[in-house]
């Protein structure tokens, strides 16, 4: 696989992409990305403030951008269906949804305003619910891409149904990994159900490797110790900034060759860095049992049944 770049993203006019996690880091390089393509951008994030000045920069990057910021908390059902009725409502299709937002290894556990664990209910419920709610929008399209972003700690995930809130014990590491892997069963079951329904979707999945963004400060905050020596030689060895930790995403977004279930991330050691290329997806990412388990589960939890919400055109 030839290496992917910025000259190398498809013309994107005529093209609807939301973008969650939109105002900053890895998110906002994408949505400014497909701004500049040419597509209609809409930059979903809870912050009007830091949205705001996300589309600032991008117009004037791009000042004939076709780009809005519309908010929503990924940690709260509420807020995610308010927007989905929204985007149902001001929108004919949805080309493109990009599963960005996350939150990262909280050093004690915490909850979202539904009470479930921060990182499981943001990571993998919020967009669960949020892809099912604009699922009819993708249908209309006929043939759209949902990109919903993983990383390489998935390969520390481990799917635990009696624990899967972190309820039993919280070690923060583990459990983002774990919803990390819950990202890929989610793209994997998207697919394997959007074939049977007819849905148009190509489900695919990426991950940014060592990417410098605000995602640890927002997280775990100031490490101390051997965690700190350790992140900061990671960093100054194999991290990449955020523009190139979003280019698997944007060849996951965009790429003409693309096929359902593809996995891109950095071509560099332990996929840390570098041009993207086709990711190692971790074994237990593969259990269709699993992920129908985790998706009957989701659907549970959030009361987001995707049967009766998708209406295919």
């Amino acid at each position: 696989m030839t290496a992917f770049t910025i000259q190398d993203i498809p013309d994107q006019a005529g093209k609807t992409a939301v973008v969650t996690g939109a105002t900053g880091g890895l998110g906002y390089e994408t949505a400014c990305m497909l701004a500049g393509a040419g597509a209609s951008v809409i930059l979903a994030g809870r912050n009007a403030e830091k949205g705001a000045d996300a589309l600032r920069r991008i117009r004037a990057l791009h000042p004939r951008a076709d780009i809005a910021f519309e908010n929503v908390d990924l940690g709260n059902l509420a807020s995610i269906a308010a927007f989905g009725a929204r985007m149902n409502e001001q929108f004919a299709k949805l080309d493109l949804l990009v599963n960005n937002a996350g939150v990262m290894t909280p050093p004690t556990r915490k909850i979202t305003s539904d009470g479930f664990e921060l990182q499981f209910g943001t990571n993998h419920l919020g967009h669960f619910a949020l892809t099912g709610h604009v699922l009819p929008l993708l249908a209309a399209a006929g043939h759209s891409r949902v990109v919903t972003i993983s990383s390489f700690m998935a390969h520390m995930g481990r799917m635990d149904f009696d624990n899967l809130q972190s309820e039993r014990s919280y070690r923060p590491n583990q459990a983002y990994g774990t919803t990390k892997l819950e990202n890929l069963l989610f793209a994997h079951e998207l697919q394997r159900r959007g074939d049977a329904a007819g849905w148009g979707i190509t489900s695919v999945n990426a991950h940014p490797g060592f990417a410098r963004t605000d995602l640890i400060a927002n997280g775990p905050g100031e490490m101390k110790g051997l965690a700190a020596i350790g992140t900061s030689l990671l960093q100054q060895l194999v991290s990449q900034d955020a523009t190139a930790g979003a280019m698997p995403t944007m060849k996951a977004a965009t790429g003409l060759d693309v096929r359902p279930l593809d996995y891109f991330g950095p071509d560099g050691f332990l996929e840390m860095s570098g041009s993207p290329k086709l990711a190692r997806l971790p074994r237990r990412a593969k259990d269709d049992a699993v992920a129908k388990r985790l998706w009957d589960v989701s659907e549970r939890l959030t009361g987001v049944h995707y049967a009766a919400e998708a209406v295919p055109a």
